[in-house]
């Protein structure tokens, strides 16, 4: 009988050899027979993920509305809808409806994460049962099957391999890892990172070249993947800045409205007398006007604009709270492999005897030169630069091709970078290939490798080209390749030059040729054995991206040039499953970290997590991560106040995605999984779109700011107005000695929506501010409701105050009618908010330029939207009986604009007051 704790609880199975693996399992190499397959089953059940309990549809949706601004805003629906003003009621009702639907929505497609990752697993799966092949599905892998495996295939299950032949396995998903990685049955250290777990095949992964043999050792959620969904399914998602900052917001301006409501009312009766009955109705017409009924809308709408700004500058927004998010970003965690890279192997240094050739150019396009101590060289006029690139073009079964204007590759990437360097010397691999057929190859192995073909020659002469790790090639050459003559080998200096590119970051590979005769036609084990002569060794990298560099600079706060030096006061860390070396040449490059300070998988594993939230703020370079570490970076860095946005593509990336403030996925080679954990996707897996990202998110907050700075002394006016009414006694009373407001509920909701509508709509699409990148992140405990922002709510509310009621108590002065004076007073109201919206544009530089004035045309068009709007209002008769309105004369409107403009200097002589301090 097996040992089922046993088996669940090791760890370990890199570390143990396959013999002991498969006793410890209970297996052999002719697998288990279908009895002991059956029983295991029962033991260890079908290999799955486990399914996340969920909150059902209803239960998702009702809490959609637990938000206190919501509860305001539906407050103020109760009111209306106790008003009779059914109308005003339902848009309010409608509004709340359209948030939550939204919401909705969003967290629907966000719970489809874990899906994603379910769907990674592969459907089928080749097993030994009864010592015969079976074919059989997936979720019947036990623990003790042994699984075959193939290119092409998907792994079904965590597996010790026991057999391999050339095995190489795509992990990136999983690892991070940029290329295929080689595989083997050995065992390595219990310490060893996952991506150098070179005798392990892990669930999800895919075989890219050939064949092996495994016995399961986890299935279901106790695989790598399963582990990366149960971290998954425990991450809890943060709320924003804006949504934290607007619930401390909505508190506020609950009990605010609520004491100004209580204490109105009860002034009214106590100190003016009035009947309890027209206080209460004062009291709501006091919350009424208080209440910002468009804000959610605004704040929705806004943040949509920005979405759809983004979507143009290749950043797909997924959660809308995210586009502001991306304003307050104060780290950017991000991958390496395709983002701040190409994901495009390129080969940068070629190493012979006597020269150290630099390569430029990126990625598969057959654009760059050769250069020579720096200096731009023909490689025509270097013979043994020439006999490399055609041995390697030759000793290759890559392919780059053209598609319209991009150039792809069909073969393992280093091949590519090779076939690209060949390319750049005017080399064409089918003329090359007719000239030089080849006759004979061995492929590439892992146990080898290497790899050779034997192909015709010149003179009589055929030649062997061998292809492969420096080390192994070397031991089979007793030459090098010299300008004149064949020399003996200088290994040190090999050794020496292999280290100097590898400190690069480069990866190495080595090409050496043997002569035969003509009448060879195959390749034989003796043919490779020595004899040989080193030719050289290509340095191959995946580049950075220059415009990654380029948007790295922005924020980091580093010259990309003399004319651009921004400062967005943004840290950028690479997190990669690369090797340590390769991460640190790439950082350097991009101006991430020092170039030398790097912490590895192994070396964070050691810390507890009070040690790497001190030690996390100052390592810039993170390599041979998993996914447990990159969660654990992600969390250490919140827990010292930061906003962090995470990028990734693969599966290991998810936990990561989901935990971020923001976590931003690739969209052309990233997975499902990483997608749907995510908030934002590029669509074109670059870093510069983050970027630019991160502008437009710091504009969506300022556009929200100037929404709020103009919709709140809106509704601050028309509350001071009615308080200032009870206070001072302004208003009338009618024949039965009710006291009537100079503005009633009804009209004041009116002033509501339809300067929201029209006017502090057009605040969304103000464009970016000029300093908008030079300026560093706002903290994240910065408030909504600041000290500044109270100032000038109350300094225009009492301006506004001041026109409309002393523009009410002139016409009535005048002997207007209490309706008359009443539309005057609105329309003074609105006037003045029309002006204040030019000044709302920029919230301290100056608006009385060229550009404030008549900069925006959405400012102008909703403008004269609302004049539309007002002069329906004041003139049309169903409007005058529906808001008891009656028609001003020219002298009324000439006093009106007089007043808009009054407040616009005065505004804007508080912005000059304010630069000064500043």
């Amino acid at each position: 009988m097996i040992n089922k704790d046993k088996i669940i609880n090791k760890k370990r199975w890199h570390a143990v050899p396959a013999k002991e693996a498969m006793h410890i399992l209970g297996s052999s190499p002719d697998g288990l027979s279908r009895d002991e397959a059956r029983e295991r089953m029962n033991i260890f059940g079908p290999n799955m993920l486990d399914q996340a309990v969920r909150r059902g549809p209803l239960t998702r949706f009702l809490l959609q509305f637990h938000n206190v601004l919501i509860y305001v805003l539906l407050a103020a629906a109760v009111i209306t809808a106790l008003l009779q003003e059914w109308v005003d009621s339902m848009v309010i009702f409608g509004v709340t409806i359209v948030n939550a639907l939204i919401g909705f929505i969003q967290e629907g497609k966000a719970e489809k994460s874990l899906d994603s990752i379910k769907n990674m697993l592969a459907p089928k799966a080749v097993v030994l049962r009864d010592k015969e092949r079976q074919n059989i599905p997936a979720q019947d892998l036990i623990p003790g099957d042994v699984v075959l495996l193939k290119a092409g295939d998907k792994v079904p299950a965590d597996l010790r391999l026991f057999e391999s032949k050339d095995l190489q396995i795509d992990e990136s998903a999983l690892t991070g890892e940029s290329v295929p990685v080689s595989k083997n049955i050995y065992e390595v250290d219990d310490e060893t990172s996952l991506g150098d777990r070179a005798g392990m095949a892990f669930s999800g992964t895919l075989v890219t070249y050939g064949q092996a043999r495994g016995v399961v050792v986890a299935t279901g959620q106790l695989t790598q993947i399963g582990r990366i969904s149960s971290l998954l399914s425990q991450v809890d998602t943060l709320t924003t800045p804006l949504l934290r900052q607007v619930a401390k917001f909505g508190h506020f301006l609950t009990i605010a409205i609520l004491a100004l409501a209580g204490l109105t009312f009860f002034f009214g009766i106590v100190i003016r007398d009035y009947g309890a009955g027209e206080m209460f109705l004062a009291a709501v017409g006091l919350a009424v006007a208080a209440i910002p009924e468009g804000l959610p809308a605004i704040m929705t709408i806004t943040l949509a604009i920005g979405v759809q700004r983004m979507a143009r500058r290749n950043a797909i927004i997924r959660r809308l709270p995210a586009v502001e998010t991306l304003g307050s970003v104060t780290i950017i965690c991000s991958d390496k492999t395709g983002t701040l890279t190409k994901n495009e192997m390129t080969v940068q240094n070629i190493q012979t005897a006597d020269r150290l050739y630099g390569v430029t150019g990126a990625g598969y396009s057959p654009q760059g030169e050769f250069t020579l101590d720096e200096n731009s060289i023909d490689p025509q006029d270097h013979p043994i630069l020439m006999d490399v690139l055609t041995s390697a073009l030759l000793c290759n079964d890559a392919l780059v091709r053209q598609e319209q204007e991009l150039w792809k590759l069909d073969g393992a990437p280093t091949e590519g970078a090779l076939v690209t360097a060949a390319m750049k010397a005017g080399l064409n691999h089918d003329r090359t290939s007719k000239e030089r057929p080849r006759l004979d190859i061995v492929p590439f192995s892992s146990e080898k490798k290497f790899m050779a073909t034997l192909n015709q020659w010149d003179d009589g002469q055929n030649l062997i080209i061998l292809k492969g790790a420096p080390e192994r090639v070397m031991e089979k050459c007793s030459q090098q390749r010299h300008q004149d003559k064949d020399q003996d080998l200088d290994r040190d200096f090999w050794h020496q030059q292999g280290e100097r590119i590898a400190s690069r970051g480069q990866r190495l590979l080595a090409l050496a040729v043997k002569e035969v005769q003509a009448d060879q036609k195959e390749l034989g084990d003796k043919d490779l054995e020595q004899d040989f002569v080193f030719l050289g060794i290509f340095g191959i990298i995946d580049p950075p991206r220059q415009e990654a560099i380029e948007a790295a600079a922005r924020l980091i706060g580093e010259c990309v040039s003399v004319d651009e030096c921004h400062s967005a006061g943004i840290r950028v860390k690479m997190i990669t499953g690369d090797h340590v070396l390769t991460a640190l040449s790439i950082a350097e490059k991009l101006g991430i970290g020092d170039g030398k300070t790097a912490l590895t998988g192994q070396e964070l594993e050691k810390k507890t997590d009070e040690e790497l939230r001190q030690v996390v703020p100052d390592v810039d370079v993170f390599a041979r991560t998993s996914p447990e570490h990159k969660l654990r970076l992600v969390k250490a860095l919140q827990a010292e106040n930061h906003i962090v946005a995470m990028t990734g593509d693969g599966v290991n990336d998810a936990p990561a995605l989901k935990r971020a403030d923001v976590g931003v996925a690739m969209g052309k080679n990233g997975t499902e999984a990483a997608k749907e954990a995510s908030d934002m996707v590029l669509a074109d897996d670059n870093f510069a779109s983050i970027a630019n990202a991160v502008e437009e998110g710091r504009t969506v907050y300022d556009n929200l700011k100037k929404a709020i700075l103009f919709i709140l002394p809106t509704n601050g006016g028309q509350a001071l107005v009615v308080i200032a009414s009870i206070i001072l006694g302004i208003g009338l009373m009618d024949g039965t000695g009710h006291f009537s407001l100079p503005i009633t509920p009804p009209q004041i909701l009116w002033i509501n929506m339809v300067t929201a509508v029209s006017l502090a709509l057009a605040l969304a699409f103000e464009p970016s501010e000029a300093n908008v990148m030079k300026r560093p992140p706002r903290s994240p405990d910065e408030n909504l409701v600041s000290g500044f922002l109270l100032w000038r709510v109350g300094f225009v509310s009492v301006l506004l105050v001041i026109g409309a009621l002393g523009h009410y108590k002139l016409m009535l002065l005048d002997g207007a009618s209490q309706n008359l004076a009443g539309t005057a007073a609105i329309n003074t109201l609105v006037m003045g908010q029309v002006f204040y919206l030019f000044n709302s544009r920029f919230i301290f530089e100056p608006s009385w330029t060229i550009r404030g004035i008549m900069g925006s045309r959405p400012v102008l068009i909703s403008i004269a939207v609302l004049a539309v709007l007002q002069l329906s209002f004041t003139y049309l008769p169903p409007m005058q009986y529906l808001f008891q309105t009656e028609g001003l004369d020219p002298a009324a409107w000439v006093r009106i604009l007089i007043f808009g403009i009054l407040v616009f200097i005065l505004v804007e002589m508080e912005k000059a007051v304010f630069r000064k301090r500043r």
